[in-house]
């Protein structure tokens, strides 16, 4: 049967899909608009479960925050590469994942996922974004403060974003100390925060490298006590030189202001990934497959 160029149309308005997809579902549908978009989504959904094994280790960190800055939300969105990720559609959809999560007081992925926007869970909402991008999307993470206390943001660029909650201070304080976390990469607050294991691991590191100087024991351990200091300076907020002022510590900085830092999250995208290397035709090539 011929289907009407309005119905394709309205279809493709409705899917975001080509023209022929829409076109080849009203035909099995005879005309019927709701029954081909239900055909769709079900081929939609079939071809989600097919990109579901592949890598996405690209995307973006989207974020939103209570107009009270009593709470605030991270989320990190994947993609399979900058290409989809710098894309609007997805650019939206990250940023709606991220909206629906502080109003919804979404604290886990399972609650997130099965939030509903428009009617639709998100987890659905995602699978049909695959189908329409041709990419693996995945949501990775989700962190959510709301502790009445302050909570700041900053993002660089789409690729990281920092939230810091602070106990005092205001807002230029707090985006601040967001962006020199977005900069410095600390691992925690303090060095009491430190896992133990990784001290461990970082004294018998400095401890080997010491003893090559063939120092007597007591010089050796003054050696490790130096550099551990050092290297927990390093990588904990309070020890880090501030970003704006080198010259003080965060630790002086938060004393000076009688402010604490209480918790801060850094999201980059894709970290602890492994991305697989393809080239462009080959990307091609792959989506013309699954098209």
């Amino acid at each position: 049967m011929s289907v009407s160029a309005d119905l394709v149309k309205q279809l493709r308005e409705r899917t975001g899909s080509g023209m022929m997809e829409c076109k080849k579902a009203l035909v099995e549908a005879e005309g019927d608009l709701e029954a081909a978009a239900d055909i769709m989504r079900k081929k939609g959904l079939a071809k989600a479960d097919k990109k579901a094994d592949r890598v996405a280790a690209d995307g973006r960190v989207a974020m939103a925050r209570a107009a009270e800055g009593k709470a605030g939300v991270l989320v990190e969105v994947n993609s399979e590469t900058d290409f989809v990720a710098n894309g609007d559609e997805f650019r939206r959809f990250a940023d709606s994942v991220a909206g629906h999560a502080l109003r919804a007081g979404a604290d886990d992925l399972d609650t997130l996922l099965a939030c509903e926007i428009d009617g639709k869970p998100i987890d659905t909402l995602r699978q049909e974004m695959i189908a329409q991008l041709g990419e693996n999307i995945e949501i990775r993470r989700l962190v959510r403060y709301a502790d009445d206390k302050l909570v700041a943001q900053y993002a660089h660029g789409a690729r990281i974003g920092v939230m810091v909650e602070l106990d005092g201070g205001d807002e230029e304080l707090g985006r601040d100390l967001a962006m020199h976390i977005a900069a410095s990469s600390p691992i925690c607050i303090s060095e009491v925060d430190v896992p133990p294991d990784r001290l461990a691991s970082e004294k018998e590191v400095l401890e080997a490298q010491a003893r090559e100087s063939g120092k007597p024991e007591e010089i050796i351990q003054k050696m490790v006590d130096g550099r551990l200091q050092k290297h927990l300076s390093e990588i904990t907020l309070l020890g880090q030189p501030f970003v704006k002022d080198p010259d003080q510590s965060v630790g002086d900085l938060l004393k000076a202001r009688g402010v604490q830092v209480t918790r801060f999250t850094r999201f980059e995208v894709g970290e602890g990934k492994e991305k697989e290397e393809t080239s462009f035709a080959d990307e091609v090539m792959a989506q013309v497959r699954d098209s």
